[in-house]
């Protein structure tokens, strides 16, 4: 792996982690392309190092909230506690967390099983249509319960916690995908779901690339360890500047303009990955 590369893949991991396009997906063709084995285990590394830039980024930009959920920086709408009555609070983020962080810990080699090329190219598909059909469901005003992340039920981040389930079983669903369009069909505005998804990301990401890199830190040596650095960087820069720019421009960027994008993805992917 040359600079050139870790600069590429950093800032493919950057752009897709926490947009609804799978950065599975992403990752795998962008490997492909530059002549890399994915599943080789030093790329495998890399590409959790690279994940763990991301989350940096986005813990940084919720830091003031991060603070808030632990009692350490209180806002004006707390209301005492770790878990205040009329507040999004930590009990929120354990139930949103708890069903796929289960599931991943007691089916992790049966998942693992499942992947493959063409896994992702339906994933990629299906979950465009799943995307589609929930914006379609949250155009009722009706509907929507919850506008603001802290509006958000038990029952509420408890759903989208079982639809983060189909990113944990199905490689290349995406997460930000699954829970924002679980957030949605839930009741949660699309502002709502993307912010509670973002906030969500961090604890669960860095479990799952935690748990991974016990496997797989041995491959980060004197050699490498530039490259990773590196990508680290890269991934970290510029997840921080698309999530800032997703934020910005929610009520412009539809979920149905991703769910067009993952359709074109899944035939690139086709055409150079399955022929």
């Amino acid at each position: 792996m040359d600079t050139l590369t870790s600069i590429i893949l950093g800032i493919v991991e950057g752009i897709t982690e926490f947009i609804p396009v799978s950065s599975t997906g992403h990752m795998i063709l962008t490997s492909k392309l530059l002549g890399y084995n994915d599943q080789d285990p030093t790329m495998k590394t890399f590409e959790i190092v690279i994940q763990l830039g991301a989350i940096l980024a986005i813990a940084i930009v919720y830091w003031r909230r991060i603070l808030d959920l632990l009692g350490i920086k209180k806002s004006q709408r707390t209301h005492g506690g770790l878990f205040p009555a009329k507040k999004l609070n930590l009990l929120h983020i354990i139930i949103g967390i708890a069903p796929a962080l289960i599931v991943a810990f007691f089916a992790r080699d049966f998942i693992k099983s499942l992947f493959s090329a063409s896994t992702v190219i339906w994933a990629l598909v299906v979950g465009g249509l799943f995307m589609i059909f929930a914006e379609w469901f949250n155009k009722s005003k009706a509907r929507i319960t919850a506008e603001e992340m802290d509006d958000l039920t038990y029952k509420q981040v408890f759903m989208i916690g079982i639809y983060q389930i189909l990113s944990v079983l199905w490689p290349g669903f995406s997460r930000s995908g699954a829970t924002i369009s679980g957030g949605m069909l839930s009741g949660a505005s699309y502002k709502a779901s993307a912010d509670f998804s973002f906030l969500i990301a961090i604890p669960i990401m860095c479990a799952a690339a935690g748990y991974e890199l016990l496997d797989s830190y041995k491959y980060m040596t004197k050699d490498t360890l530039g490259m990773f650095v590196i990508g680290f960087i890269v991934a970290f820069v510029v997840a921080y500047v698309v999530v800032k720019i997703f934020m910005k421009f929610i009520q412009k960027i539809r979920l149905t303009h991703f769910a067009i994008y993952r359709f074109i993805l899944a035939a690139v992917f086709w055409l150079f990955i399955m022929r």
